[in-house]
């Protein structure tokens, strides 16, 4: 059984335990997280969220608002889709016969639901090697481990992020839906180092199609208005499996940037969190 180690502990969140645990707590109840510790006592039906994967100190809070969310009927399996920054091993990667580490601990990587998902699509490929790097499926696993001790993960990361490959990810992801009780997290941020007012501009242009579930006019907004969103593959990946599930919209839950939050406005990243209901 391989152990993938963190490759981000000690710079996206603290390496140490205790001191993780209370940045998480403190996203949770930060001005701009849900203000709340989970579990959440709302119940609806939510098949998927989009979440940021930037610093905890900077898009820790926003990411929580998603996981707020579905914390009130958590599943036993998180397929998480994320773009693969480092550009390495396979264009579409997913991995078995592992564990992910944390310093909250270890979790399980389903590997008999990964046999399934890249059976169902050719374009899914077993490679570990593409995940040793990567933080944008890293860094959503500690609040998963917060909230929920009995879960295990499908890892799915993306270096080839076109439409057509989110449709054959995505409808993946949906037969796998049919048969198992899941939630489909999309790891991303959005516009990268931009002035602030810019980055609001260029990030609303772009979440209205999400929250209308249009893939089509999403891939236009981000080739036309140039949107530097580093995980839209991982987006339209989960907004193509919501709406082949019976969702009918997204809802946006908060989006700010690092200015947002640091008070430097002059080169900002932008975060959003979202749940398709």
């Amino acid at each position: 059984m391989q152990i993938r180690t963190p490759a981000v502990a000690g710079m996206f969140y603290p390496s140490e335990k205790n001191e993780l645990r209370q940045s998480i707590k403190q996203s949770f109840l930060h001005k701009f997280g849900p203000g709340k510790i989970p579990p959440s006592k709302t119940r609806k039906k939510i098949y998927g969220i989009i979440c940021p994967h930037a610093g905890y100190m900077y898009s820790g809070p926003i990411a929580c608002q998603s996981f707020y969310a579905i914390s009130s009927d958590l599943p036993e399996l998180f397929i998480i889709v994320g773009p693969n920054h480092w550009g390495i091993g396979c264009n579409v990667a997913t991995m078995k016969d592992c564990k992910w580490q944390t310093p909250l601990g270890e979790v399980d990587v389903d590997s008999e639901t990964v046999d399934d998902i890249s059976n169902i699509t050719d374009v899914i490929e077993i490679d570990s090697f593409s995940h040793s790097r990567e933080h944008s499926l890293e860094v959503q696993i500690p609040i998963l481990q917060e909230m929920s001790t009995n879960f295990k993960i499908v890892p799915i990361a993306l270096i080839n992020q076109s439409k057509e490959i989110a449709y054959k990810v995505g409808l993946a992801i949906a037969e796998i839906a049919e048969k198992k009780k899941i939630m489909i997290v999309g790891s991303s941020d959005f516009t990268h180092y931009e002035p602030n007012e810019f980055a609001h501009e260029q990030d609303t242009a772009l979440i209205e199609p999400i929250l209308r579930l249009d893939v089509d006019r999403f891939y236009q907004v981000l080739r036309e208005r140039h949107v530097t969103a580093c995980g839209y593959g991982a987006i339209a990946s989960t907004m193509i499996a919501c709406k082949e599930l019976g969702a009918t919209k997204g809802e946006l839950l908060k989006y700010a940037t690092s200015g947002d939050i640091t008070g430097d406005t002059s080169s900002v990243v932008g975060y959003g969190s979202i749940i398709f209901t």
